[in-house]
């Protein structure tokens, strides 16, 4: 019985340190006034230490001590995203979907075009698509250092060489880097960027240095992809009339794709998975649970799949998505 109690109280205040710490960059962070961002901490520590001295008993202090926490994890929770900020060119403005039937339009699709990584014509552009044309979705995974970390984008094949690029990220506001560690807090709106392949994809083979770019065609079926299309559309048009947070655990890249494809009719939701955090591995996930086409084992599936090389010499061809998706596994020939 002791050692239970002993057990118990060591948890409960490791977590009172877990969430103070977390508290603390809660304040450090994401408040608005950057003399608040040193003040508020500091307030954070006085109240903190205050009730550990003045509260009896070594529960109550603990207890008593998750009070301060609360109280910035109910402002925190209250911080208001936006759609109304000095935004980076390329995030500068938020697709939206018409649907009609079969037919959906999509506005405010980004095409633009590259001289380098940071010099570039942004151009947004309306186009048309029919749902009747959809035949699949294809997978594009970008690493740019650690195997652990990627990028992924999903991309709607509707034939005739024609792909609805979707990437999900970070709205940056001008000036704004991503960082990991501020992706864990509220410093970034979340963004649905819909495209056209020659900007999300030759962007990252053609003219950002270090990213290596993987492409994969899913098993999913045409009804599979109508579905998990919509699916997108709905959100897109949400984020239009209302923003949300991105969080590098609960609405990121990845997760957005699980989320979207999750109870699909006609698909086995695949379980929660360390990987869909560091998504790196995403790739290998998706082969385990039967996702992938190529009908080859992973480490040949994945080393087939590079296609920086077929993309660099495609850079101004009209014909783009075909060339690099030419002789690999799983596709087929246009």
């Amino acid at each position: 019985m002791k050692a239970t109690k002993l057990t118990a109280r060591i948890l409960l205040w490791v977590a009172l340190a877990i969430a103070s710490l977390w508290a603390l960059m809660a304040l450090a962070i994401d408040m608005p006034a950057p003399a608040l961002r040193v003040a508020a901490p500091i307030i954070f520590c006085i109240s903190l230490l205050f009730l550990l001295w003045r509260v009896p008993g070594r529960w109550r202090k603990a207890i008593s001590g998750f009070a301060p926490f609360l109280l910035v994890l109910f402002w925190w929770l209250a911080l208001s995203p936006s759609n109304e900020r000095n935004w980076q060119l390329d995030v500068a403005k938020t697709a939206s979907a018409e649907i009609d039937g079969s037919r959906i339009i999509i506005h405010n699709l980004r095409n633009a075009d590259y001289r380098t990584e940071l010099d570039y014509t942004p151009r947004w552009e309306t186009r048309e698509y029919n749902l009747d044309d959809l035949r699949g979705i294809d997978l594009f995974i970008t690493y740019w250092g650690s195997p652990w970390i990627a990028h992924p984008i999903v991309s709607f094949d509707f034939g005739a060489g024609r792909h609805l690029a979707v990437s999900v990220e970070t709205r940056k506001e001008v000036g704004e880097e991503y960082s990991a560690l501020l992706g864990f807090f509220r410093q970034y709106e979340l963004i649905y960027v819909f495209a056209d392949e020659r900007d999300l994809i030759r962007l990252r083979t053609n003219y950002r240095v270090g990213e290596t770019v993987y492409l994969y065609r899913t098993v999913a079926t045409p009804e599979t992809a109508r579905a998990v299309l919509l699916g997108y559309l709905q959100t897109v048009n949400e984020l239009a009339q209302k923003p949300v947070w991105y969080n590098a655990i609960t609405s990121n890249c990845t997760t957005g794709i699980r989320i979207h494809t999750a109870g699909i009719a006609g698909t086995t939701p695949a379980e929660w998975s360390w990987r869909l955090v560091l998504n790196g591995k995403a790739d290998e996930y998706a082969y385990q649970h039967g996702r992938l086409a190529g009908n080859l084992p992973f480490d040949a599936l994945k080393r087939q799949a590079v296609i920086n090389d077929a993309a660099r010499p495609a850079n101004q061809s009209a014909d783009f998505s075909r060339i690099i998706r030419l002789n690999r596994a799983g596709f087929s020939e246009p």
